[in-house]
């Protein structure tokens, strides 16, 4: 009997956001998973060699968060879809090219998505004022050796956005000297 055979699973509990999913095995125990949506980071550099961060308030950790561009992936869109429309609601730019850097797992242990990393060279940001800015998203513009820095220092403290940062280092998008 495989794995598969012997487990069942039930959503205790379910929002627009996630679902609690429950696995019971066949020895009885309950597993707890949380069931989220994909979702997609974007290194995005201008055509004058910019990197495109955003900040916003993280009510999880109580304080602003410098981050990279990202969000979910919504139903039955791509994952580069998103991307490109993440990168566009939250700074105004359009990723004319974007690459896949990989695919990660967020958390192996709770979570049942993929992060979907991408990267993109050479946007054209289209305003100053983006589309996000009233919900309390500011787009911040760093010179790529910053934006490794904060990374380095713990500015961007987000572990998924630092992992993704050395995706395109180690893809040779980002050159960290």
């Amino acid at each position: 009997m495989d794995r598969a055979s012997s487990v069942q699973r039930t959503v205790l509990f379910s929002s627009p956001w996630c679902r609690l999913v429950s696995e019971t095995h066949a020895d009885g125990k309950p597993y707890y998973m949380l069931d989220v949506a994909d979702y997609v980071a974007v290194v995005a550099r201008t055509r004058d060699g910019r990197i495109l961060l955003v900040r916003q308030h993280r009510p999880v950790v109580g304080h602003d968060s410098i981050e990279l561009p990202s969000g979910h992936v919504d139903p039955g869109e791509t994952p580069e879809a998103a991307a490109r429309r993440e990168l566009r609601e939250e700074t105004g730019a359009i990723a004319h090219d974007v690459e896949l850097l990989g695919t990660l797992v967020p958390d192996i242990g709770r979570l049942t998505n993929r992060m979907w990393c991408y990267f993109a060279d050479n946007v054209t940001v289209t305003s100053a004022e983006h589309v996000e800015e009233a919900d309390g998203v500011t787009r911040l513009d760093v010179a790529e050796a910053e934006a490794l820095a904060m990374a380095a220092d713990g500015r961007i403290e987000h572990a998924l956005n630092v992992a993704v940062l050395y995706l395109a280092v180690s893809k040779r998008k980002l050159t960290l000297g």
